[in-house]
């Protein structure tokens, strides 16, 4: 909690917005949060206690509006960072005064009515990282100990998102993300059991977030950017280049339907 509040207090030091929205932007999804009219930039390197993304197509820094808080680059616990620096941002947010957290990350679709491009509003997810960020000596003064995970991807919300979509002629999917540790892409086996399981996509982030922001009574929305098909489901190889280029081709779809959820909320 000291470092938290730490942390905290840096930005509430420099800034008078008072966001109730927070933001996490995926792969290659960060240049969403440049060129925003009256806003100002924290530099994770210059917040106390803050960790330093280290994966290309995140740039490591908040940017804060009125009404939103970006998060340009998410921590990765394949990174190397424990469950704590992974979720800090979440926490961070929290205490900053936001009520509901907009999760995106880029992700391969392992159901085979998806396609490369398909944007994808997260139901549920399945965390097989192998760890949980709740671990450890429970935070009182930001929840329980034994949190409620039955509607971690807000219904209310996901219904607004659905009617967002419509409005704005966007095709959404919805589906369960699939969480493993990575940096390895998974295997075919991988894929098939994350199938079986009930997955829709997977990915190497997100679950840790969702979690902690659960934990901090943040209400989550998560939308997944199908930027590949996972292995098995194609003839070809994953790269991380891949992932960046299909981001930057689904972006302007991604930023109108962003932009119409936060003017709904």
């Amino acid at each position: 909690m000291e470092k938290l509040i730490q942390a905290s207090q840096y930005i509430k030091d420099k800034t008078n917005f008072m966001p109730k929205i927070g933001m996490i932007l995926g792969s290659g999804l960060g240049d969403i949060a440049d060129n925003l009219e009256n806003s100002q930039s924290f530099e994770y390197k210059d917040i106390p206690n803050m960790p330093i993304s280290t994966v290309e197509g995140h740039k490591g820094r908040f940017v804060v509006t009125e009404n939103v808080i970006y998060m340009q680059g998410r921590f990765h616990y394949y990174e190397g960072y424990s469950m704590n620096e992974v979720t800090l941002p979440v926490r961070l947010m929290k205490l900053l005064g936001v009520e509901v957290l907009i999760i995106t990350n880029a992700a391969g679709g392992i159901n085979p009515n998806f396609k490369v491009g398909d944007l994808m509003l997260i139901r549920d997810h399945i965390n097989m990282i192998g760890n949980n960020p709740l671990i450890g000596k429970n935070l009182d003064d930001l929840g329980e100990r034994f949190p409620d995970m039955s509607n971690c991807y807000n219904s209310d919300l996901r219904h607004l998102v659905k009617e967002v979509a419509k409005e704005c002629s966007i095709e959404l999917q919805e589906g369960v993300y699939f969480a493993n540790t990575g940096p390895s892409y998974e295997t075919p086996a991988e894929v098939k059991m994350g199938r079986i399981l009930g997955g829709d996509a997977v990915g190497m982030s997100t679950t840790p977030e969702t979690i902690v922001a659960n934990h901090c009574k943040m209400k989550v929305i998560g939308i997944s950017c199908i930027t590949n098909m996972a292995t098995g489901m194609g003839h070809d190889t994953l790269n991380h280049d891949e992932v960046i280029e299909t981001s930057k081709e689904v972006k302007p779809r991604f930023i109108k339907l962003i932009n119409s959820i936060i003017e709904k909320l």
